[in-house]
């Protein structure tokens, strides 16, 4: 595969430092567009001395947008939080997906990616889907061969699901519950950064919508039973009525890294799961790694003596 060069928007986060190892173990060459450069630079030694560039570039700023997509044969979009204004939400979700997508419409980029979430929607009342919805249609206006992904909730060394739980087992006596029946279906970031890699270098994607999901679905209880058991931490469940946990939210969200939000607790209440039909991990010819292949390596981290506590044996 020839050396190409490959822009990667909000490259420094949990999914796109695996994107970026993956593009420059591949042998090409990477921008990473983040606000701030310096907190990328854990990235570079993921190449050659200059193969990964960390350079600054804000959903917020076209003209540093533009210098980064910039002679780029390809471009993804990573851009996205969790938490945050109901403004804050439509700058960086919609209005600056539908941005970089038509910025690097204009600056001839061949392929454009772009990393949705699986229960984007533009008709939903929460910010986080409907933005995420708004997000998906301004990219397919701007760029209508781009690729859209859509994971599940993603785990992986650093995720902030697994390990949030994780820290919530060993420090509460209680694991609070809410819609514990909902189901979810993990998917590994090394997989989401297969298929990401996939649509960027590879013909045959564009213009596609893909779910990516893993192997198996969990209740929402369940995957806490199971982080308590990795965790060797048994804490007593604690259901929380809906209208408490989202009444609890709505305090919380003034907080600068709130646990919960309302919106959570309103997306909470629906499956996230990958839908029948759908296109999945199997298009890329990718077989979805199980969570509980790759979750205890970093899960141990959360036990009573980390490494040292041992579980007994099956």
């Amino acid at each position: 595969m020839a050396e190409q060069l490959y822009t990667v928007i909000g490259g420094s986060g949990f999914i796109g430092r695996y994107i970026v190892q993956d593009l420059a173990a591949a042998g090409h060459r990477v921008r990473v567009g983040v606000r701030h450069p310096n907190q990328a630079l854990f990235l570079k030694p993921l190449g050659a001395v200059g193969q990964v560039m960390p350079m600054a570039a804000s959903v917020l700023n076209e003209d540093s947008i533009t210098r980064a997509v910039d002679g780029a044969d390809g471009v993804i979009n990573l851009v996205g939080i969790l938490h945050g204004s109901t403004k804050a939400f439509e700058s960086l979700q919609s209005q600056g997906a539908a941005m970089v997508a038509r910025v690097a419409k204009a600056a001839g980029v061949k392929r454009f990616v772009h990393m949705s979430a699986i229960g984007a929607d533009a008709d939903s009342e929460v910010d986080y889907a409907r933005t995420k919805g708004e997000g998906e249609a301004g990219v397919k206006e701007a760029f209508p061969e781009a690729t859209i992904l859509r994971p599940s909730i993603v785990v992986g060394p650093e995720d902030q699901f697994l390990n949030r739980f994780g820290d919530m087992a060993r420090k509460s006596p209680v694991m609070p519950l809410i819609c514990g029946e909902t189901r979810f279906q993990p998917v590994y970031v090394g997989d989401v950064a297969k298929a990401a890699f996939k649509a960027l270098t590879s013909t045959g994607y564009e213009g596609k919508t893909y779910a990516l999901g893993g192997p198996q679905t969990y209740s929402f209880k369940d995957l806490l039973r199971y982080i308590m058991d990795e965790t060797m931490h048994s804490r007593p469940f604690l259901p929380i009525p809906t209208p408490i946990a989202e009444i609890q939210g709505a305090l919380m969200s003034v907080l600068p890294n709130p646990p919960l939000t309302r919106g959570q607790v309103k997306m909470l209440q629906n499956d996230n799961v990958v839908a029948e039909g759908a296109l999945t991990l199997a298009d890329f010819d990718i077989t979805p790694t199980p969570m509980e292949s790759v979750a205890p390596s970093y899960l141990v981290r959360h036990r009573p003596h980390g490494r040292f506590s041992k579980k007994d044996a099956a």
